[in-house]
């Protein structure tokens, strides 16, 4: 089979730059969201990806159009009529993501491909909900898709082996090196050697042993890397670490004092670059400045 029209299932951040990714890309795109409210903030996300892909890749200029060639629907079955896969980008609940595969399989096309980009949950934990085991796997991409062009593809113990290679084959046409594994992981590859770190950068920060600009131009000068973890969970946005630290914080004290100090700059709209303020300031942050690791 091959792939040529796609439905993404959430049009938050990353939900958003998977559309914005794949309809650059030269796919049919539909994105589906709960209501109007949810596609109007999608497009506004997806307006500001278009000087991102103007300034970096050469064909940029052709992102001007990637709006206007894709469809939005808040009907799930209108949304997936004639999809042949469909990226589940919902929040990271297990409540919400069992309720959205139950009624996915009730209406998506028997040819249908699904695949989740969960960053907490492995596919065989949403197995059960699905119609098709055979055709559910996860494929998982990083923040700021454009550059950051990995996608980790992982199925679960039912999955053929046809539709990873379909999967393979679908994330090399939207531009991305695919990574296949070989079994299900917690945290892929790069979150289970990212999470770690940063999680040990926010110790260091929430037991006073440093700020996080010390801490980040140590990691800079010391490995030759152009971000801190500070920088990093920036890029992520705070949010996600934050329901990360709270989901461990009732039995760990390092984490609650993680959860205490990001909800102080969560409450004052400090969530990260896209809010235009985290650990450092946007569009210029000090840590890009040339005088930073002096």
């Amino acid at each position: 089979m091959t792939i040529k029209n796609v439905t993404i299932a959430g049009g938050g951040v990353l939900g958003s730059q998977i559309a914005f990714q794949t309809a650059f890309s030269g796919f049919n795109v539909t994105l589906y969201d709960i209501n109007d409210g949810a596609i109007d903030h999608a497009k506004e996300l997806l307006a500001s990806y278009v000087p991102e892909y103007q300034a970096f890749y050469d064909d940029g200029d052709k992102a001007t159009t990637v709006i206007d060639s894709m469809s939005f629907n808040t009907d799930l079955a209108q949304a997936v009529a004639d999809a042949d896969l469909v990226i589940e980008a919902i929040p990271e609940s297990v409540k919400i993501k069992s309720e959205y595969y139950t009624e996915l399989s009730k209406v998506a096309p028997e040819k249908t491909i699904f695949a989740t980009n969960s960053s907490t949950f492995l596919p065989s934990q949403f197995v059960e909900y699905v119609d098709r085991p055979e055709k559910f796997l996860a494929i998982h991409f990083a923040n700021q898709i454009w550059k950051n062009n990995n996608a980790e593809i992982m199925g679960h113990a039912g999955t053929a082996d046809e539709y990873l290679d379909e999967l393979v084959a679908f994330a090399k046409d939207i531009r991305m090196v695919p990574f296949r594994l070989y079994k299900e992981q917690h945290g892929y590859i790069l979150n289970s050697l990212l999470v770690p770190l940063l999680d040990a950068a926010q110790k260091l920060w929430v037991n006073g042993v440093a700020d996080p600009h010390t801490i980040d131009k140590s990691w800079m000068i010391a490995t030759g890397a152009p971000q801190g973890p500070f920088a990093i969970l920036d890029v992520v946005g705070l949010n996600t670490p934050y329901n990360l630290s709270l989901a461990k914080a009732e039995d760990d004290e390092e984490q609650a004092r993680i959860v205490k100090a990001l909800k102080e700059m969560i409450d004052a709209g400090k969530t990260g670059a896209a809010a235009g303020e985290g650990f450092y300031t946007y569009p210029n942050p000090e840590f890009m400045e040339d005088d930073f690791l002096k």
